[in-house]
């Protein structure tokens, strides 16, 4: 029996985090098990909020795609890929630009959302507007059957749904499939200050940060505003170290609780012990990324598998689409 489809991606846009690690991959490594899974560098999507300085995109890509190997995307099961090096995401995104009305772009909350949080980068652009029908090229040239997504990301996935029913109207053939949401239970994780976690803030922790500033920012944590001595007692769930627990090391979620709520342990005692816990949990894949990063070689033959396997399928799909309009 085929497994289903799934087509989810990252924009190399800087050091993934444990923002990323909580949102997004630590779904993919499941969803692997289930299901058949592309996974897209967006680099294209990536050159949107990026064109100034474009250089970086390589590398970043890279280091992305190590941290991916060594938490468990397996590309023995799944397809990693570029956007960038399978042609046929642009052709596509050409075709689906023709028929989608600037209506249905312009009023997609999430550009009038990114146009704000990102108005230093100044994406207020030509590409940046046509972002979605690219979106929807992504996930139609595989054939994906569910796209992983939050509740926020769902007025995206129905403009590419809506793209594909207006294929399907204009040359009265269903060539793509009708893209599903797989809603994923994201557990929110706020930044170190408790803020959203974000580059810009300074207040995240890279899945390969080293030691000496990871011990810097876990003990810098914002903890419990109202506690201000070690015998008060303190509020778990205002307190933004515990939200990394139940994230970092759920085993210990009942007794830090007991901790705070009792007045047991101060909070810098609970910050070293989240340190410990945050070490045992990044360290061993820090060293297996530099190892892995001794030769790109080895991560560039895994994209270019991957893209092979990738541009096979997405040539078919293209190669249909063009059937259908009567241009071949």
């Amino acid at each position: 029996m085929n497994k289903k489809v799934i087509l989810s991606g990252m924009r190399p846009t800087g050091k993934l985090h444990l923002g990323h690690w909580v949102g997004a991959l630590s779904n993919w490594i499941s969803l692997q098990e289930k299901y058949n899974c592309f996974f897209m560098v967006a680099d294209w999507h990536a050159l949107m909020s990026e064109y100034k300085n474009p250089k970086l995109i390589k590398d970043i890509t890279v280091d992305n795609v190590a941290d991916w190997l060594v938490f468990g995307v397996d590309p023995h099961r799944s397809t990693i890929f570029r956007q960038s090096q399978v042609l046929e995401h642009l052709e596509l995104f050409m075709i689906l630009s023709v028929i989608t009305p600037l209506g249905w772009l312009t009023r997609c909350p999430t550009f009038k959302e990114q146009v704000k949080q990102l108005k230093e980068k100044d994406i207020n652009t030509y590409a940046f507007l046509g972002y979605p029908a690219l979106q929807a090229s992504d996930i139609v040239l595989y054939k994906a059957n569910y796209v992983p997504v939050g509740e926020d990301q769902l007025p995206h996935l129905e403009l590419s749904r809506e793209i594909v029913r207006r294929f399907s109207s204009l040359y009265k053939k269903k060539v793509f499939t009708e893209p599903q949401a797989l809603l994923t239970k994201v557990s929110r994780l706020s930044g170190l200050d408790g803020r959203k976690m974000s580059k810009s803030y300074n207040n995240y922790i890279a899945l390969d940060q080293d030691d000496d500033s990871l011990e810097k920012k876990v003990l810098g944590m914002f903890t419990d505003p109202a506690r201000k001595r070690k015998k008060d007692p303190g509020h778990p769930k205002k307190c933004n170290v515990f939200s990394y627990y139940r994230i970092i090391n759920p085993d210990l979620e009942e007794d830090v609780g007991d901790w705070c709520t009792h007045a047991k342990k101060g909070c810098v005692e609970c910050k070293k012990i989240l340190l410990s816990s945050i070490k045992k949990f990044l360290t061993p894949k820090r060293e297996e990324k530099k190892e892995i990063l001794k030769d790109k070689n080895k991560i560039y033959d895994i994209l270019n598998r991957g893209e092979a396997k990738a541009k096979k399928v997405a040539s078919a799909t293209l190669r249909e689409a063009k059937k259908a309009m009567k241009l071949i």
